[in-house]
């Protein structure tokens, strides 16, 4: 009869009043699955100003004229801890609704340049040199800005008018900073408590980046989160988009139109991803090279392109500007800047109204 096998015991086993080894094993699995799906979804540091990472690791970002493109990681922006919830198919994250009446999402909703037209109070809360967005609490802006919006309805009944806030959200310095592109970030909880404003008060924001030595895109994630609101819109501003060697409020800068339709392909994506109305986008100008190859801009659904005829003046001055800019070169819809302390005279609702074509968006700084 043959011998035994001979029984060979583990190194290791389990007492008896333990569990199973599959049970065990199936239970860490689920644990460690927890764990991961927590880490996910975790706001991050409860500081202000936490970032958030898009799951597309890198993406080749467009370049300022005169620099070459750069690959970098993208982040979604700088978001409050415990006010976000991201859109799994995208990974966009979005700030959170404040409690607003139906009445404040439909005004957001229903608001279209075919429709409407726009009036803007410009500027940073944070300085009143910057235009009169920073003058007066937000609160004193409201019969201001009712004053000017009822003024333009009364002189055309047959277009409502919609009132705005256009925010400088990243402003260009003349020194560098830590990361070398002459821009300092509006912090975030000034943003939202503005963005939250606007919408309980059925406002339009418009969130101005002045670009530095960075590119469009890298800008337009900073303000990504508050995009996915339905009230707020992008502005670009080119007279501070820098070439290397260049240093903003010293040289006049430009933007290419391949960088304006990178942002409108994006606010395109965020409509249909988040099913938001149309996004407004508008791209300010002065002169005529602030827009590089500004001809080969097109439309894209879902998103309603605004040139603004900037810059101050007399009056014979600013409609020669808007007549160049945007009368004979009609890209998108129409808009013209004033600027209460620097225009002299100040051009009267009447007067805007009778340039041709009559602008879709006026902008008071």
């Amino acid at each position: 009869m043959p011998d035994k096998a001979p029984v060979t015991r583990p190194l290791f086993s389990l007492p008896t009043w333990m569990p199973g080894e599959r049970l065990l094993s199936a239970g860490l699995v689920l644990l460690l699955t927890i764990i991961v799906a927590l880490i996910a979804v975790w706001p991050g540091d409860a500081n202000i100003g936490a970032r958030v990472t898009r799951p597309s690791a890198e993406e080749t970002l467009p370049s300022v004229p005169g620099m070459e493109p750069t690959t970098v990681s993208l982040v979604a922006g700088q978001v409050i801890a415990g006010a976000t919830a991201t859109d799994p198919a995208s990974g966009i994250v979005v700030l959170a609704t404040p409690d607003l009446t139906a009445e404040a999402v439909a005004a957001s909703v229903a608001v279209s340049m075919e429709t409407h037209r726009i009036i803007t109070l410009y500027g940073h809360p944070h300085d009143p040199n910057m235009g009169i967005l920073g003058e007066h609490p937000m609160e004193d802006l409201l019969p201001i800005l009712e004053t000017q919006r009822s003024e333009y309805e009364a002189i055309d009944p047959s277009r409502p008018v919609v009132g705005a806030f256009e925010i400088i959200a990243t402003v260009a310095q003349q020194k560098p900073g830590a990361d070398g592109t002459y821009i300092l970030d509006t912090d975030i909880e000034t943003l939202t408590k503005y963005v939250d404003f606007a919408a309980q008060n059925n406002l339009l924001v418009f969130l101005d980046v002045q670009i530095g030595r960075g590119t469009v895109a890298m800008e337009f994630e900073k303000v990504r989160p508050l995009l996915a609101r339905p009230n707020v819109h992008l502005a670009i501003d080119p007279e501070f988009s820098m070439d290397e060697g260049e240093i903003p409020g010293q040289s006049i800068g430009s933007v290419n139109a391949s960088s304006i339709a990178y942002a409108q392909a994006e606010l395109a994506a965020m409509v249909e991803q988040l099913n938001l109305p149309p996004k407004m986008l508008i791209v300010h100008q002065f002169q005529e090279d602030m827009i590089t190859d500004k001809m080969a801009l097109t439309s894209v659904p879902g998103v309603e392109l605004i040139i603004d005829a900037d810059g101050f003046g007399a009056p014979e001055m600013k409609t020669a500007v808007y007549d160049i800019l945007v009368r004979d070169e009609p890209v998108g819809y129409a808009g013209i800047k004033l600027f209460y302390k620097q225009d002299t005279p100040l051009l009267t609702p009447a007067d805007v109204l009778k340039l041709l074509p009559a602008p879709d968006v006026i902008i008071y700084q």
